[in-house]
């Protein structure tokens, strides 16, 4: 059955992978983000291979803004069948005890808070329906800490909390929930994080190669088609030279 999947943070990286093969998987798909033209873009490019598209422009960190587009959804695209909680990102790479306290907050209220506030306004109505799935795209690093991650890894771990927790919540119901746990991707996740220097993000993936957001975006898809019984609670994914957070075999 073709489903409605709702993507947060669609515009590039694993949601604009996510995007793609829920698209190319039969899905209709609802796309939020910051960026209005890159929305506009993604949704010109997928609806002209017959795909039904919907963008919603807003902050993940605004609740009030995420409210108003998820209340003003027509009704015909209401009944959401798989949320992915995508958005988030990492922000420098200083000791805790030197951290931007600023950035700090950005990661908590992206990372953390966006992804409650969307799970708030989306899954009652998967319980009213006894149908649903909620796919939050967590990482390697809610594991364990690694130099200079602290505060991101700490929002992933909060991020395999809040799905364990919602499992839990939702045991009794239909509602389905994983968490996604990349390792190395190669997005715009890097120069993000080294705020804009684009060599330093390229050399990260120097001597390895890396994932990509498709690869991360098939394990979606994949446990979204699974049987209804079967529920792929986590998913760990690395590079194939990557053992963990910080151990990667460069070539």
């Amino acid at each position: 059955m073709n489903k409605t999947v709702l993507i947060t943070g669609a515009t590039s990286g694993i949601g604009l992978g996510c995007a793609r093969k829920f698209a190319e998987n039969g899905d209709r798909v609802i796309l939020t983000g910051r960026n209005e033209l890159l929305l506009e873009n993604i949704r010109k490019e997928l609806a002209d291979k017959g795909v039904q598209v919907l963008t919603l422009v807003f902050d993940v960190r605004d609740r009030e803004k995420a409210e108003q587009c998820i209340n003003s959804l027509p009704a015909e695209w209401r009944d959401i069948d798989v949320l992915v909680n995508n958005a988030g990102l990492a922000l420098g790479l200083e000791p805790e005890y030197e951290g931007n306290l600023d950035e700090w907050e950005t990661m908590i209220d992206t990372n953390i808070k966006g992804l409650l506030t969307m799970t708030r306004l989306i899954v009652p109505r998967m319980i009213e329906r006894n149908r649903g799935h909620v796919i939050n795209v967590g990482s390697v690093a809610g594991d364990a800490a690694y130099a200079g991650g602290n505060v991101y890894c700490a929002t992933k771990a909060a991020v395999k909390a809040l799905t364990d927790g919602l499992r839990i919540d939702v045991a009794n119901t239909e509602v389905r929930v994983t968490n996604l746990k990349p390792g190395l991707v190669e997005t715009n996740f890097s120069n993000v994080r080294f705020r804009g220097d684009t060599a330093r993000a390229k050399k990260l993936y120097t001597g390895i190669k890396p994932l990509t957001g498709d690869d991360i975006a098939d394990v979606a898809v994949y446990a979204s088609n699974a049987p209804e019984h079967v529920q792929i609670a986590e998913v760990l994914i690395l590079a194939t030279h990557q053992a963990s957070p910080s151990i990667i075999v460069r070539k």
